[in-house]
């Protein structure tokens, strides 16, 4: 495969730049990541009678591979990232496609292993290329717009499933075959259609864990412990509390993606202007909040229309989450992107390895008590983000550090 620097890239042809690649693959793998987990609440009821524990160890599994991500870092000693960023892309794509073929317990945990080791390598190594390809100065913003564009590829997936699931009574499988097929292809045409691009600063390729990036390790363990009783318990509540649909969850996941294509660039823009602590500080709050009202929706039997509104402020906050990568970008030595991309991972999926598990278990108590749990950990994020400096950079990572000079307006 061809090998380019990234400062001779304005030559080639727009769509074969590294703009161009991120953007594909950004709209490539939520078609195949979106479209799963829009049926799979559903899907698991209807095919395999899930409950509340069975959901829990599922996503307990899937979370599994997100620990490991750590691998990564041996992987690329002999992979290129940008390779086995496409090749993971497949394998989510593939698994995908295949999860409906084994209807049971143990087909369902396997093909999620799959398609979650996809899944994470994946992200892991998208994360490290967005942070060493896109400018510093433009990184907010850009991000935001890579955000949108994932939403709008989801957005026709989930239209499609609403206008057709009924319509044309469509099978699980068939939707799966689709949605995985068409981002095991995109993944494929990748791989081999544009060259393999060269970031200014080698990266390590070893182990990198450094004193001076504690806050970011923080901050990442939090978000993955929030983020998990978000995406496993939420969408579980409106299926088994509301009695949703698969056309009537896919339609809520469509508003979602509707607000999210508006609200993701407008949230890049906001923490360019603003900076990462306070945009980090305001969706924490926010998810103080959201959370608790989500425990009140037991509490006080509030309706389906109150559950639905707090679901699409929910996801609308997480878009800020762009705040988390574009201040480690700022702190980080340019080397160090890569493997701290799969440390930070594995932080990150610390507790979601066991988190989803455990609640499952006291979801089967409390249901409020779980969202409960989940106001307690944005709160200590809240706290953390405290210490986020107004400008960060190397030598500045926290509020404890020496100041920076702030950048001329």
């Amino acid at each position: 495969m061809k090998t380019i620097r990234l400062e001779d890239t304005p030559a080639l042809p727009f769509w074969r730049r590294p703009a161009a690649l991120l953007f594909l693959i950004a709209m490539a793998m939520p078609v195949a990541f979106s479209t799963w987990l829009a049926l799979l609440n559903n899907f698991v009821i209807d095919v395999a009678n899930f409950d509340g524990s069975d959901i829990g160890w599922l996503h307990t599994v899937r979370e599994i591979p997100g620990f490991l991500a750590i691998g990564v870092i041996a992987i690329i000693m002999f992979v290129r990232e940008q390779v086995l960023g496409m090749v993971a892309l497949a394998m989510l794509g593939v698994a995908t496609a295949l999860t409906a073929q084994f209807p049971t317990m143990g087909g369902i945990l396997t093909l999620t292993m799959l398609s979650s080791i996809g899944f994470h390598y994946y992200e892991t190594v998208n994360q490290s290329l967005q942070l060493q390809w896109i400018d510093k100065k433009r990184a907010p913003q850009t991000i935001g717009w890579l955000m949108a564009a994932g939403s709008g590829a989801t957005l026709v997936a989930y239209i499609l499933i609403v206008s057709t699931w009924r319509t044309y009574d469509l099978s699980y499988n068939f939707v799966y075959m689709v949605s995985g097929g068409f981002t095991a292809v995109v993944a494929l045409f990748c791989l081999f259609a544009y060259p393999q691009f060269e970031a200014p600063h080698p990266q390590l390729k070893t182990f990198v864990l450094r004193k001076r990036y504690w806050l970011y390790y923080a901050l990442q363990f939090m978000a993955g412990a929030r983020r998990q009783i978000f995406v496993v318990f939420a969408g579980f509540m409106m299926v088994e509390k509301f009695g949703f649909k698969v056309h009537e969850i896919t339609a809520l996941y469509t508003i979602n993606l509707v607000v999210n294509i508006i609200i993701a660039p407008l949230m890049g823009r906001i923490v360019q202007i603003f900076g990462e602590r306070r945009a980090l500080l305001f969706e924490y709050a926010g998810l103080i909040a959201v959370f608790v009202a989500y425990g009140g929706l037991y509490f006080f039997s509030w309706g389906v229309v109150i559950a639905s509104a707090l679901y699409v402020i929910d996801h609308m906050l997480f878009a800020l989450a762009l705040a988390l990568k574009t201040y480690f970008q700022k702190i980080a030595d340019p080397g160090d992107i890569a493997p701290t991309a799969a440390v930070a991972f594995t932080i990150n999926h610390i507790a979601a390895v066991f988190l989803p598990a455990g609640l499952g278990y006291l979801w089967l108590i409390s249901p409020a008590a779980v969202f409960i749990v989940a106001a307690c950990m944005a709160a200590t994020s809240f706290a953390l983000a405290l210490l986020v400096p107004r400008h960060p950079g190397p030598g500045h990572e926290t509020v404890f550090q020496g100041r920076l000079l702030a950048p001329a307006e």
